[in-house]
């Protein structure tokens, strides 16, 4: 199993964070066995494309809510890592509060 889970949405209240504030969280390492994602599809050129990050970040984004980590962008990512047999992604997590 790559995922701790596999879902379709993101259960945890909307945190609404631009850019600049994703890019202001330090990148860390998240074992992808502790994943839960929030799409259930991937496009595969997205996965197959070299420039994939070329105009977003180079690290995953990640919501810890409840004790939970979700990946909320950056599942091709987390799916190359997975077939190159890492078992961990950097990913900046941010953590969200109880509306």
């Amino acid at each position: 199993m790559i995922f701790k889970r596999v879902g379709d949405d993101r259960p945890y209240p909307p945190h609404e964070l631009s850019s600049s504030q994703w890019a202001a969280l330090p990148p860390r390492q998240v074992r992808l066995a502790e994943l839960i994602t929030t799409k259930d599809t991937l496009r595969l050129d997205a996965l197959l494309d070299d420039d994939s990050t070329f105009y977003g970040d180079l690290f995953a984004h990640v919501v810890r809510w409840r004790g939970e980590l979700y990946l909320e962008d950056g599942l091709h990512r987390a799916l190359r890592a997975a077939l190159q047999q890492r078992q961990v992604l950097h990913a900046r997590v941010y953590e969200a509060v109880d509306a």
